[in-house]
């Protein structure tokens, strides 16, 4: 976690690539990837720590999963920083500050909350278009004897 936690300052307040958020991932004893927070340096609002920190750890892997790894966040990750651990396997996360220790500055709290609400009512409109077309790609990708399931 302290490893964490520099990434974390080193991110937002000495480089200021981004806000102050830091992460490893630690398989077997060994940091298999470790980021700071790069949305402003990369103009890209999925350059999240965690996110980052996951890409490295399967890109070292080969592998879009790191079953088993520990996630350590210098604070409680976002939905979208939960789902990425939750795909890639991660199976466990510790994490420093809460949303609520920063929620003056980011809104991870507000999203979850956000996506708790049924459908109609979420910030961002969420409308199905061309469901029979989509589907049918569906069809044919079920129907590959290789397909890859991850």
């Amino acid at each position: 976690m302290a490893q964490a936690i520099k990434l974390m300052r080193q991110a937002g307040v000495v480089d200021r690539t981004g806000g102050p958020f830091g992460a490893i991932v630690v398989k077997d004893g060994e940091i298999i990837g470790a980021a700071g927070n790069s949305v402003l340096r990369d103009n890209d609002p999925t350059g999240h720590a965690e996110m980052n920190a996951i890409r490295a750890a399967c890109k070292k892997l080969g592998s879009p999963h790191v079953a088993g790894a520990t996630l350590y966040s210098s604070c409680e990750p976002c939905p979208m920083c939960y789902s990425t651990a939750y795909w890639a396997r991660v199976g466990k996360i510790f994490y420093g500050a809460e949303w609520k220790d920063y929620k003056d500055l980011f809104d991870d709290q507000a999203i979850d909350q956000d996506m708790k609400k049924p459908m109609a009512q979420r910030s961002i409109g969420l409308v199905e278009l061309m469901r029979p077309e989509a589907d049918a790609v569906w069809q044919e990708y079920r129907a590959l004897p290789d397909k890859q399931r991850y």
